[in-house]
């Protein structure tokens, strides 16, 4: 089966054809980090109308790569959930628009569980895995057990670890985008320049959450408190202290969740899935398998939502025309005690 995918949750446009869900004939990105930078930021009306204009250029070079034609593809699957809304809406409507009028069958998809999908797109894996979201709006531990079917065992309870990298990048005036801006410096910096806590979240159902507000604050307002004043506070030496003790916080709360369920497999994905301090910390864990996307398909991508829709596709699942966007997925959070685990499906 052939699949079309589109992506449009936030600055990327893009489009990518993939047969059987694992062989990439094309995939497409039009990236909007100039049009962005100036404002070290995305501007939710800037992005939306750049989808507007580059969805169909793109699906056509998409198809075009492929040497596919629209009669040789047999499904659509384009993302609804989660992103920005105006972004959102170019993306689905186009999928949306173009499977009706050329009688192909249609699924949204969840590109949450699309970045999960993607290191698939590569590997043969078995489950189930430990899956780790990390990205600019998401920090997910969660237990695998399907493309669809995942449990969540923790989450950020404030600011996601890609939010952190870009607000402290944002902050010392370090370039766009913040996380690969900070990974870049660290490389030539010294994380002993500082000695940034990590947080100590107490309470039932916390043991796998994780919290970067903290770290955030630390690095931005009281840096003075916890830098060496052995070592030059230069932006190299501020990248690698912020960037160690950001991959801590997180892979503190993932050994444990490997202690806990016994699981050796662990699958990332997301944007800061591509952090080399992340990667070369979880190779050194031999008795672990780690597995990574290609860089190329860390970020938000048409090959991962191609991929996953086969799943969805391939099993007769489709979407209603009436289904729609959605900037936020419930189960992807914790409310209080109470751990939120339903099997997530991107089918209304």
């Amino acid at each position: 089966m052939t699949v079309l995918g589109i992506e449009s949750s936030c600055d990327e446009t893009s489009a990518a054809v993939v047969v059987d869900g694992t062989t990439i004939l094309s995939n497409v990105v039009a990236t909007q980090i100039p049009f962005h930078e100036e404002y070290r930021g995305v501007v939710p009306e800037i992005a939306s109308r750049k989808h507007t204009e580059w969805i169909l250029p793109v699906v056509k070079q998409a198809l075009g790569e492929a040497d596919c034609t629209l009669d040789r593809i047999d499904g659509i699957a384009a993302t609804n959930r989660p992103g920005l809304m105006g972004s959102l809406l170019v993306g689905l409507t186009f999928g949306k628009t173009l499977a009706w009028a050329t009688g192909k069958p249609f699924v949204a998809v969840n590109h949450m569980l699309a970045h999960l999908y993607a290191a698939h797109l590569h590997t043969d894996i078995t489950y189930p895995y430990l899956g780790l979201l990390v990205s600019g709006g998401h920090t997910i531990i969660c237990r695998v057990s399907g493309f669809d079917d995942i449990e969540v065992l923790g989450t950020t309870i404030d600011d996601a670890a890609g939010e952190a990298f870009d607000k402290v990048a944002k902050f010392y005036d370090f370039g766009y985008p913040g996380g690969v801006i900070i990974d870049r410096l660290a490389k030539n910096g010294d994380p002993r320049a500082a000695r940034f806590p990590l947080p100590n979240i107490h309470g039932d159902g916390h043991a796998y959450d994780v919290s970067y507000s903290g770290l955030k604050t630390a690095a931005i307002n009281q840096i003075d408190q916890f830098w060496d004043d052995t070592y030059e506070r230069t932006p190299e030496n501020i990248a690698a202290a912020f960037q160690e003790t950001a991959v801590k916080i997180l892979l503190t709360r993932l050994f444990r969740a490997v202690e806990d369920t016994g699981l050796t497999t662990i699958v990332a994905g997301g944007g800061v899935a591509a952090n080399s301090s992340l990667r070369e910390k979880l190779a050194q864990r031999t008795d672990l398998n780690c597995i990574f996307p290609p860089l190329n398909l860390c970020g938000d991508n048409g090959a991962m939502i191609a991929g996953i829709g086969y799943q969805y596709l391939s099993r007769g699942i489709t979407s209603p025309w009436t289904v729609n966007t959605s900037a936020r997925v419930e189960g992807f959070r914790k409310y209080g005690r109470r751990l939120f685990t339903p099997t997530l499906s991107s089918v209304d």
